[in-house]
């Protein structure tokens, strides 16, 4: 099964409408919900009158921030916010009130009643007004409205760039961007009649989303049930709690029926958790045959209102720009701020997306500078299998030379760049991604994933895993693997994932984790049935272990052709000789990959993908209007166990990346509202806008990877910023270092270029 091209599990059902996304979904005497959100973008609630609201025909329950007073936030450490505030809103959209209603339309109208009583507060914007002394305090026990501030420093980092013979410095500007997932966020709350609590969410996290219902809600956790239906798209949109689910679960307690809330489009732009707006400095040396020396780096995030994984993400913009090139010395010092926007936090690539392109740009500057081929720049400065960054990751397996090999080739670099007529460019650019992390989100000594599988005598075979299929091929990663070490045909596989009381515990979709983690686990599991299988048969025809083959929905004896029977038929006298069949299975992650500082264990990974690309791009001179033509991308993902699947998470990330970098923006009004919180004024690129995407797959295997498989779908989506930004240098000889690309800007930069020169 490993390495075949399968088509997805379900798929069909998804092309063909039958799938049951979470609003799909209808119950007996269902009562639905909408949440009043507040118009200011910082305001004191001094007083909510509900009384008209809970008049009117129709309305079952309303409920305020005093329902639920315990705060909750998807990392331990920095829980800052209420299902529904409780003293202050602190942006335009925050959560005040719900109202449960027999229809959508009366609890509209409902939640319009309700009357709120405000102090309107000064607001800050922008995170360099939220640093200025004085400032408005966002968060009353946030001294200087910061959620995280990082400084490391590895070597020194002043000797080597005093020291170098070139230093070349930039300052960038990643501007907030959004995930654009199709589905919306839904949540239906179910209090059962023996006192349990179910919620079927459109969550990436079901386990710590039943982690903060229990703790929020005050119900003891074996009392929660959380499920999740198939998704929509999710890109780490949906990888923490959220007001609805909390509101409609308290609004089902309070009714004792089910009750619905759907976030309409604009609310899923307020309530978004998208990429941070990010300003970034950076210095880079180097000798001047191009050995790369020191590193500054400096990085001011918008977090928006409240913490989300805003801890996370501060490391994350430092730590992980180390590969896979090497450094003598490197410093980050990385702030995240508060500000009245909506609470920004994970999306694809989360929080290393911006520093790359901001390290990628600079590091063409400095080839560009040194007049060094930007590829063969970065092969003088490669890490090797067993190397460790300069911040102390283990690189187990790195495949990252082969990528710049594969897009040099493919694409035609050496003919093209620094060649084409002026207008066309051709640019490249690197990276490197986790697997995972090496710690989960709430310190604890578990498995970060486990599966169990039943065998039966009709020869059919269960995964049960909490692993979160996304739309990214967890369900048929998971039977691909337990089909490969049983040797039953896929069509005999059932996967069961997605609800916290019929499966382990699997910590979710988030940090590109699931092949690594939820695939060791299963293979381990398939193999102690596939063990039991082959013992009971060796018995019975009297051989030896090692001779008994499971393989294409049979199992034989090696060099008999009389021995040779269904899967089913072995299944069944398995289960006679030595009772009911079943395995379990778990995964660790390895305590080896990291240093001994504070922070060492954020970024660090069981392994690291990598990726190269190069993008062919034509800029009208007269317009500034880019087009993006091709992009090569080559990824090392280990081993793809499916490549149809692997090549569309490389295809879908490379899209993401080129929508980002010449298309997205979430903006908003001086007042704090939002520029424009529908997909018909948030631009993002149609089938027609997309460029030709070749995807590369490399196969540097890693030992601590399921077949050696390491992550796909995340990584390739870090380089394709710089490589466009690089293009377009090619191309007209500015250097474009704020987002996005579009013509405006470009125009205004070719002016300029031509003034100047």
């Amino acid at each position: 099964m490993i390495g075949r091209r399968l088509p997805s599990v379900g798929a069909g059902d998804r092309v063909t409408g039958r799938v049951q996304y979470a609003d799909d979904l209808r119950f007996p005497g269902m009562l639905h919900a909408k949440i009043l959100r507040s118009p200011h973008p910082h305001a004191r609630i001094q007083g909510i009158r509900t009384e008209r609201a809970l008049a009117l025909a129709g309305v079952h329950a309303v409920i305020t921030g005093s329902d639920m007073p315990n705060r909750y936030g998807i990392l331990p450490w920095t829980q800052d916010e209420y299902p529904l505030a409780v003293d202050k809103v602190r942006y335009v959209g925050d959560a005040v009130a719900a109202v449960a209603a027999v229809t959508e339309r009366i609890a509209a109208e409902a939640a319009r009643f309700i009357e709120v009583e405000w102090e309107v507060l000064p607001f800050v914007l922008e995170p360099e007004a939220a640093l200025a002394p004085g400032a408005i305090r966002i968060h009353d026990d946030k001294e200087g409205n910061l959620t995280k501030h990082v400084h490391l420093e590895f070597g020194d980092v002043e000797s080597e760039l005093a020291a170098s013979d070139i230093v070349v410095d930039g300052d960038y500007h990643f501007e907030g961007t959004t995930h654009a997932a199709l589905e919306p966020h839904c949540a239906i709350g179910k209090w059962e009649t023996d006192g349990t609590l179910t919620v079927i969410s459109t969550t990436q996290v079901p386990h710590y989303l039943h982690r903060e219902l229990s703790r929020v809600l005050e119900i003891p956790t074996d009392r929660v049930r959380v499920i999740q239906p198939p998704l929509g798209g999710a890109f780490g949109g949906k990888s923490e709690p959220f007001d609805l689910e909390f509101c409609a679960a308290k609004l089902s307690m309070i009714t004792g029926r089910p009750v619905k809330i759907l976030y309409t489009r604009e609310e899923v732009f307020y309530a978004h958790r998208g990429r941070h707006p990010m300003r970034m400095s950076y210095r880079l040396g180097a000798t001047k045959d191009g050995r790369l020396t020191g590193c500054d780096a400096r990085v001011v995030a918008d977090g928006g209102a409240y913490s989300s994984f805003g801890l996370v993400t501060t490391y994350y913009s430092g730590q992980l720009v180390t590969a896979p090139l090497a450094l003598r010395a490197y410093r980050f010092d990385s702030k995240r701020v508060y500000t009245n926007k909506p609470a920004c936090g994970p999306k694809r690539g989360h929080g290393s997306v911006q520093p790359r392109f901001a390290f990628e740009v600079t590091l063409d500057k400095l080839a560009t500078s040194l007049n060094i081929d930007p590829i063969d720049l970065r092969r003088r400065n490669l890490l090797a299998v067993g190397d460790r960054t300069i911040n102390g990751f283990l690189l187990r397996s790195n495949g990252f030379a082969e990528c710049l090999d594969r897009v040099e080739t493919t694409s035609g670099w050496r003919e093209k760049h620094r060649r084409l007529p002026r207008g066309q460019g051709i640019g490249m650019a690197g990276s490197f991604y986790i697997s995972g992390t090496n710690y989960p989100i709430y310190p604890n000594n578990m498995p970060q994933s486990a599966v169990q599988i039943k065998a039966d005598r009709s020869g059919r075979v269960t995964v049960f895993s909490g692993a979160s299929e996304i739309g990214q091929g967890v369900n048929t990663m998971l039977a691909m693997v337990a089909a490969e070490e049983l040797g039953v045909e896929l069509a005999a596989i059932r996967v069961v994932t997605g609800d916290t009381d019929l499966t382990p515990v699997d910590l979710g979709a988030y940090s590109s984790r699931v092949t690594m983690m939820a695939g060791n686990a299963c293979r381990k599991a398939a193999q102690s049935v596939a063990e039991r299988v082959r013992t009971a048969m060796a018995r019975r025809w009297e051989t030896s272990l090692q001779e008994v083959v499971l393989a294409d929905g049979r199992a034989t004896c090696a060099g008999r052709t009389d021995r040779d029977v269904s899967m089913a038929e072995a299944f069944a006298l398995t289960e006679a000789e030595l009772g009911s069949l079943g395995g379990i299975g778990h995964y660790h992650s390895p305590s080896d990959g990291h240093g001994s500082y504070r922070g060492a264990t954020i970024g660090a990974s069981p392994s690291y993908s990598f990726t190269a690309q190069v993008a062919q791009v034509r800029v009208d001179l007269e317009t500034g209007m880019p087009t993006v033509e091709k992009i090569w991308i080559a990824h090392d993902c280990g081993k793809a166990l499916n490549p149809t699947i692997v090549e569309g998470q490389i295809e879908g990330s490379a899209y993401m990346g080129f929508a980002e970098a010449l298309f997205e923006a979430q903006l908003f009004h001086d007042s704090g509202l939002h520029k424009g919180p529908s997909l018909l004024d948030y631009k993002i690129p149609t089938a027609l806008d997309c460029p030709d995407l070749a995807a590369l797959i490399v196969e540097a295997g890693d030992s601590e990877g399921p077949y050696g498989a390491k992550e796909v779908g995340e990584g390739p989506l870090h380089p394709s910023i710089p490589a466009i930004a690089n293009a377009i240098h090619d191309a007209t000889g500015i250097r474009i270092d704020s987002l996005p690309f579009s013509a405006a800007r470009i125009l205004r930069l070719l002016r300029e270029n031509a003034v100047s020169h």
